[in-house]
């Protein structure tokens, strides 16, 4: 299954970074790559929590629609999906430093369907690209959190 990680510390405690990363109603306020978010499910943020998120991937628009299947905060949280023939999961870990908050994000991808099995091999270049888009979202989250947006 190809996976990437990335992680940052943040200048602020647990508790609002994790408030920060799952206020989805401003993530586009916050990540520049996030055009539009469409939260698809009422009531709290939470296990069961479905939304659609449309960002800028390879300079063109793309939507994924997403479920939270762990909530635990302040110290986790993990989204799934489904698109092209794969299952992703997205664990993102929130870790009190002594400066802070350790935001650790592990992005995987396992296929499910036999066209996206056979395209495994061009994996590792997606996960280049994908490690890439996690740096940028976390050092936006960061600027947005220490600068208290």
């Amino acid at each position: 299954m190809p996976s990437c990680t990335s992680s940052v510390t943040v200048q602020a405690p647990p508790e609002r970074v994790f408030a920060v990363c799952t206020d989805l109603a401003r993530a586009p306020d916050r990540i520049e790559a996030i055009t539009r978010i469409e939260v698809l499910t009422e009531g709290p943020i939470g296990v069961g929590t479905r939304f659609r998120e449309t960002r800028v991937m390879f300079g063109r628009e793309a939507s994924e629609e997403m479920e939270i299947v762990e909530f635990d905060p302040p110290r986790s949280f993990v989204m799934t999906a489904e698109s092209h023939g794969m299952r992703y999961r997205t664990a993102h870990r929130f870790v009190p430093t002594g400066e802070g908050t350790r935001v650790e994000i592990e992005f995987s991808g396992r296929a499910v369907s036999l066209g996206a099995k056979l395209l495994l091999p061009l994996g590792a270049l997606m996960m280049s690209a994908c490690r890439k888009a996690l740096n940028k979202d976390l050092a936006d989250l960061k600027r947005a959190i220490e600068a208290g947006t």
